[in-house]
């Protein structure tokens, strides 16, 4: 985790003032970038936000860290402050910036005449925005997105290639959409005719995205049957993630690759769901609920909870019963040797 410069650097004294975070050491030591703990060099300014890494501050060659105000006095330079990756995070941005797209639109983008789009938009080749579309200011769209019909999209909105948007979906202000994210896409609905086969239920309700919601790559959001799929304020979805048709997910919760919602889950604000967790769907997820990667929700999640396995339940309960899955060998052959020494009748095993 690293970044460049560009052959520029900062003096320590200048990045602490500008994250407003107090140095303890040389402020005219040169940094040249930020680099992971492990990776880091002589010029290098990286963090410590996790007391179990501590050790290996000994080891590391940066010339200066970030880390929390209680962190005990150390050789090497600090910046200190009680939010140290939030620190990190703001001092990547001083040493590096994205591209900037050219303002204007491509020969190649094919924009519908009856489609309104603010001042000092950035549409790249072969982009399509159709009919009756708006979208706000300063709005970014990378090669080959898609914006459908009706779709209505606030301010500073971003979306990378192949995005699309489809019909009269609602987006918010400060939305990121990364490449391949699909957005009101048909949810997954069938009515069995009485012959065995399955007949298609029209998709007729939309995908509302809130204010500074950002979707990860390849993931999709399904359009409801009736009525709306909504993703709150905030919220952040990553890479692979399915939200089924009718769910809602609330403010600044977090749902990582590849989690997958069935249909009309309900998941509170500031929950956390680690990969490749699945929600069966019609259930609720209370707010401040944690799930452990891989575990499986077939019904309610108490809020401020914390979950694992398959089916989830306490995560405390689940990491003991893991502990005993271990040695259930050796538990039985323990038993079976009471059962002989005592005379017990022993079942019939297999």
């Amino acid at each position: 985790m690293q970044a460049g410069l560009g052959g520029s650097c900062l003096k320590l004294g200048q990045i602490a003032e500008r994250l407003d975070c107090e140095l303890k050491g040389d402020a005219n030591i040169d940094i040249q970038r930020v680099a992971g703990i492990d990776e880091a060099q002589p010029g290098d300014l990286t963090f410590l936000s996790n007391r179990k890494y501590a050790p290996r501050v000994k080891t590391t060659s940066a010339s200066a860290l970030i880390v929390e105000p209680s962190f005990p006095e150390i050789a090497t330079a600090t910046i200190r402050t009680a939010n140290p990756y939030l620190a990190f995070a703001r001092a990547v941005e001083l040493f590096y910036q994205p591209p900037s797209p050219l303002t204007g639109i491509d020969p190649s983008a094919r924009i519908s005449p009856t489609a309104k789009i603010g001042a000092n938009a950035s549409i790249a080749p072969f982009v399509v925005v159709e009919d009756d579309v708006e979208i706000g200011t300063n709005c970014v769209l990378f090669p080959f997105v898609h914006i459908a019909r009706g779709a209505r999209i606030g301010n500073t909105f971003k979306a990378y290639a192949h995005v699309s948007v489809r019909e009269f979906c609602r987006i918010g202000n400060n939305v990121i959409l990364q490449d391949g994210a699909k957005i009101g896409t048909d949810g997954y609905g069938y009515a069995k005719r009485d012959d065995g086969s399955y007949y298609k239920i029209v998709q007729s309700g939309i995908v509302v995205l809130e204010d500074g919601v950002e979707v990860g790559a390849n993931a999709t959001i399904d359009r409801a049957t009736i009525g709306e799929t909504r993703v709150s304020r905030g919220a952040k979805i990553d890479n692979l993630v399915q939200i089924g048709h009718a769910s809602s997910v609330g403010e600044n919760t977090l749902l990582c690759a590849q989690v997958g919602l069935a249909g009309s889950t309900k998941v509170g604000r500031d929950v956390i769901l680690a990969g490749q967790v699945g929600a069966a769907g019609h259930l609720t997820i209370g707010d401040r609920a944690i799930v452990t990667a891989q575990s499986g929700i077939p019904g309610d999640i108490e809020p401020g909870t914390v979950n694992s396995g398959s089916p989830a339940f306490d995560n405390k309960t689940w990491l003991k019963s893991v502990a005993l899955f271990k040695r259930l060998s050796e538990m039985l052959k323990r038993i079976e040797a009471l059962e002989r020494k005592t005379g017990a009748p022993e079942e019939k095993r297999d």
